[in-house]
């Protein structure tokens, strides 16, 4: 499941320094109106409006994970999207689903892929989920956990490799990411992690094969 180590600097980002450098310098006389609302949503932190209950991916059933687990953004304007993070739950759907809801469990993903393909989505993409353990990238890439067990080979079903492999597909056409193994990604394999997931039974070259498919299909 995710990074437990909560992402908890909210201080603002190189770019919003940056873009505050430059408003110090000119004057912020000189700047009009509707360039300074535009700088203002790209403030990291911004909770900007949005459609109560809303999904990214069309099927998803929407349960809101605890504010404590994410950081308000507004992705891909302040921070680029470029990786996806393969996740496993290490226990049931329902549990996940409590876990991410809790404000002490200081981690979620964006999403959650059941055994029978069912998806959940917890937090919108524009916003950084507190999953990898690395605040880089959290505010990078796009969390799916899967339910099921790292040890249990049996977890990973049809259903899940199928509805996973659209979800990513559409999140890689979306943002622009490459459908490759550079930028889809086990929990394993993000610097300064101690997870092991999604574990040696994960089949990486049947996960990519679908999604490369899906990911062809949807752009016919």
């Amino acid at each position: 499941m995710g990074a437990r180590k909560r992402d908890s600097d909210r201080r603002i980002g190189r770019r919003a320094l940056l873009v505050g450098g430059a408003a110090a310098a000119v004057g912020s006389a000189f700047l009009a109106r509707d360039e300074l609302s535009e700088l203002y949503w790209r403030l990291p932190g911004v909770r900007k409006p949005r459609v109560e209950g809303a999904v990214d991916y069309r099927g998803a059933r929407w349960v809101s994970a605890s504010e404590a687990n994410f950081r308000w953004a507004d992705r891909p304007d302040d921070y680029g999207i470029d990786m996806i993070v393969v996740h496993v739950t290490q226990g049931g759907l329902e549990s996940a689903v409590k876990a991410f809801q809790d404000p002490g469990h200081q981690a979620a993903a964006h999403y959650i892929v059941g055994k029978d393909g069912r998806v959940t989505q917890m937090i919108r993409e524009l916003d950084v989920a507190y999953h990898a353990g690395n605040r880089g990238y959290n505010e990078r890439s796009v969390g799916i956990e899967h339910e099921g067990f790292v040890d249990r080979p049996q977890d990973f079903t049809d259903a899940m490799y199928e509805a996973s492999a659209r979800l990513a597909a559409g999140i890689c056409r979306r943002y622009g990411i490459p459908v490759d193994r550079e930028h889809i990604v086990g929990h394993v394999e993000v610097p300064g992690t101690d997870h092991t997931d999604p574990g040696e039974h994960w089949d990486w070259d049947r996960y990519m094969k679908l999604v490369a498919a899906a990911h062809t299909a949807t752009a016919a």
